[in-house]
């Protein structure tokens, strides 16, 4: 679950609590740009802004601005050389935005939140009126599908036009300074589908790691005993019905990633033939490699492919990293999933 998913629900839930959010990063700091965490008076309850030092730091500011109400952007240098015990820092500047009061923006998160759950593209603008010792006033502004013609902004967000029209098309985080103002712009846009086909320990094992990866986990099997909400908590929907026909029926498109993982050689064969002629960024099926000969032999004395349509099938699945178990098979799998996601986005 995203950092602001779990702000809704806190919101929703009438809990306070504190967010942080890497506005800058500079040199080699622990996280970017548009990092996130939540705190309560307690501690970390979500996400992170880089962990160590760092956390902590914030999580004491955090502290500190539940108690005093007052947002605060505050700037923190990770090259004075804590010791040995502490942990070591590889140095780096960040600007860290801290707000006790998210919940005054409610319908912003709802509004974030409706656009998310329909996969609508968005963005995030948050103004800031920055004041005297780092204290600053917040308004946000959700704006859905930004890159599409000329959205109504009213002032402050209307002397950033120029800039947020820019962030919508080229999808970067960006914070813009306009002293005593700031603009920090966050776009979103809907997270690529992994389509795990196979509900067996291997496709829990890629499903837990594919949301951990940002990736939206749709499972299909034809066992309910296995593909089911306690088994697959963090799956955005479960399919329970014929493997091949659930594969036919579910969209491969661009932004789609299928792993097959199914229990057999036919129910694989009826998955992969189900996607190997779509579009799909990226579609992976498990097995050894004689498995795969006579595959290929079959699909192309079939004409169910073209040698160019099966040479796109990752096939065996996963980097080669010499895995053996069903942890390392998945962490392979998974690898291999980042991979191709970022040779695509660079």
């Amino acid at each position: 679950m995203s950092v602001y998913s779990f702000l809704r629900d806190l919101i929703g839930a009438g809990e306070t609590s504190a967010l942080a959010v890497i506005l800058e990063a500079k040199g080699s700091a622990p996280q970017a740009a548009g990092a996130s965490a939540l705190f309560s008076g307690h501690g970390l309850l979500c996400g992170t802004v880089g962990g160590g030092i760092l956390e902590a730091a914030a999580e004491k500011s955090a502290r500190r601005a539940l108690k005093k109400k007052q947002a605060l952007v505050l700037d923190f240098k990770l090259d004075e050389g804590p010791s040995a015990e502490e942990g070591a820092l590889c140095g780096g500047e960040v600007k860290v935005l801290i707000d006790p009061r998210p919940d005054k923006d409610r319908a912003v998160w709802l509004r974030m939140g409706r656009s998310r759950e329909a996969r609508q593209p968005g963005l995030l603008a948050t103004h800031l009126l920055l004041k005297k010792k780092g204290k600053v006033i917040i308004q946000r502004l959700w704006l859905e599908r930004p890159a599409s013609g000329r959205p109504k902004l009213r002032p402050p967000f209307s002397t950033f036009r120029k800039e947020i029209m820019a962030a919508g098309k080229d999808g970067r985080i960006r914070f813009v300074e306009r002293p005593p103002a700031g603009l920090f712009l966050e776009p979103w846009s809907p997270p690529p589908r992994l389509i795990i086909a196979g509900a067996g320990h291997i496709g829990q094992a890629v499903g837990r790691l594919g949301t951990m990866l940002d990736f939206e986990v749709t499972v299909i099997d034809d066992r309910p005993e296995y593909a089911n909400a306690k088994r697959f908590p963090e799956a955005a929907k479960i399919i329970v019905a014929d493997i091949g026909r659930a594969v036919r029926e579910t969209p491969l498109g661009a932004d789609a990633y299928l792993v097959i993982v199914t229990r057999g050689h036919s129910r694989d064969a009826d998955a992969l033939r189900a996607a190997v002629k779509r579009p799909a960024a990226y579609v992976g099926m498990i097995g050894s490699r004689r498995k795969v000969r006579l595959l290929r032999r079959l699909f192309l004395e079939r004409g169910w492919a073209t040698p160019g349509q099966w040479a796109r099938v990752h096939t065996p699945i996963g980097l080669p990293i010499g895995s053996r178990t069903v942890a390392e098979i998945a962490v392979s799998i998974s690898a291999e999933l980042v991979k191709i996601r970022r040779e695509i986005r660079d």
